[in-house]
């Protein structure tokens, strides 16, 4: 099976945003509206093939965006010209995750943590991953790129120890390298847009 006949999760735009009421631009920490939109995610998610949900934007695929912290260090990475998502080939990026396949759960935050982990643990070797904290940051809404369009994001930080080692599987299809909070404006001109909203918050942060 193609990675574009994949079934993923989706949601209807309308739905997620509550017929555009609760539309943002960029990265929203707002409690009131990240626990309405991720209520409104967990209550009407469905299902779809990958390659019909990345050309509709009546649908947002919930993509989990973990930003992984080492004291006053985050974890870059640069996507190769081998991996998935051709779009962003070449581009930095500070979040992990990927698409959710659906899963046997008892609740929507269960689904969300077992795609989590397993998107982390196909991609890079962490260590301490199992009893690493994920924190909530916010979610992230792009509608003014092609990719970002048919995405949202729920932001999460991993807050590692120190010394904490983290390795990349796919040397392939990523490249990755730690970098200072404050060295990020060296690098923002070359960040994918959601990466741009992350490092806008933790620089303000």
């Amino acid at each position: 099976m193609g990675k574009m006949d994949e079934m993923i999760l989706v949601v209807k735009r309308k739905e997620v945003f509550k017929d555009e009421t609760l539309t943002f631009q960029g990265v929203s920490s707002n409690e009131s509206t990240i626990n309405e939109i991720m209520d409104n995610i967990s209550n009407n998610y469905g299902i779809m093939r990958r390659g019909d949900a990345e050309v509709n934007p009546e649908y947002k695929q919930p993509i989990p965006y973990v930003v992984i912290k080492r004291k006053d260090e985050l974890f870059l990475y640069e996507r190769l010209k081998g991996a998935g998502e051709s779009r962003l080939h070449n581009q930095l990026s500070l979040g992990f995750g990927g698409h959710m396949n659906e899963v046997s759960a008892q609740s929507f935050k269960d689904v969300l943590y077992e795609n989590t982990y397993r998107e982390l643990e196909e991609e890079l070797s962490i260590e301490g991953l199992q009893s690493a904290e994920l924190k909530p940051l916010g979610l992230i809404n792009d509608d003014e790129n092609e990719v970002g369009t048919v995405h949202i994001g729920i932001l999460y930080a991993m807050e590692l120890p120190h010394n904490a080692s983290v390795t990349v599987k796919e040397t392939d299809q990523i490249e990755g390298r730690w970098i200072k909070i404050d060295k990020l404006k060296d690098v923002y001109s070359h960040l994918e847009s959601w990466s741009r909203f992350v490092a806008d918050l933790l620089i303000k942060m």
